[in-house]
């Protein structure tokens, strides 16, 4: 497992166009909107792993809880 975050601004940058310039401040906000992200997804997964009454969180809970946050980001 990863100790910390990975970078995001280089995968980005490598998907963007390259005329497109991002900014310091902008990488920050994408880095930091991805780890809310990933913290509501694991609040959701320990929620539901509570509610089935298991004692750690499994891969099934976080295939369960991240179909419903994406369908609820999407819209």
């Amino acid at each position: 497992m990863l100790n910390k975050a990975p970078k995001l601004k280089y995968t980005i940058k490598a998907k963007a166009k390259s005329n497109i310039n991002m900014g310091p401040a902008s990488e920050a906000m994408i880095e930091l909107l991805t780890l809310l992200f990933l913290n509501s997804l694991a609040e959701e997964a320990k929620a539901k792993a509570f509610e089935e009454k298991s004692a750690t969180i499994r891969a099934q809970h976080l295939r369960a809880v991240s179909k419903k946050v994406l369908k609820k980001a999407r819209g």
